[in-house]
């Protein structure tokens, strides 16, 4: 009986250690990916602003956006134990989802949006960006463990 006890709470503990493990497993702070996301934020509300124009115009803008959104997914999808933020990256970035992606894919179809669009998608935006800028600015600096 008291064999089986220990076995059951050895168990236990090992599955709640395992858990708890999991559950913090996540990257670290790292300076590049938030300025990247603040940098990136200030960039796509700024060109978003511009799509009562005609697409055309900024189309130039648009693609070198778009790389740049395309080369901070990929430098968060690198980082080790950094699946919760890159998924938010590939959701902004969707163009088939309702945040960036597909905003910059309307705005193309459209070739100009209205004015009260724009405003409530940079809202949505703004958000999802404040999202990713909070995770990143959650994740411990190394520098401060000791």
């Amino acid at each position: 009986m008291i064999k089986e006890m220990k076995t059951t709470n050895l168990i236990a503990i090992l599955s709640l250690s395992y858990l708890l493990w999991s559950c913090t497993s996540i990257s670290v702070f790292s300076p590049e990916a938030y300025k990247q996301a603040v940098d990136l934020k200030v960039e796509s509300l700024e060109l978003m602003s511009f799509a009562t124009e005609s697409f055309t115009n900024h189309e130039e803008d648009v693609i070198a956006l778009t790389t740049k959104l395309k080369k901070a997914y990929e430098f968060s999808s690198g980082r080790p134990d950094n699946e919760i933020s890159t998924k938010q990256w590939e959701t902004l970035i969707d163009p088939e989802r309702n945040l960036l992606g597909g905003f910059l894919k309307r705005w193309k179809e459209e070739e100009a949006l209205s004015g009260f669009f724009i405003t409530e998608m940079q809202a949505l935006v703004s958000d999802a960006f404040d999202t990713i800028i909070g995770l990143e600015s959650g994740k411990i600096n190394p520098s401060e463990i000791r």
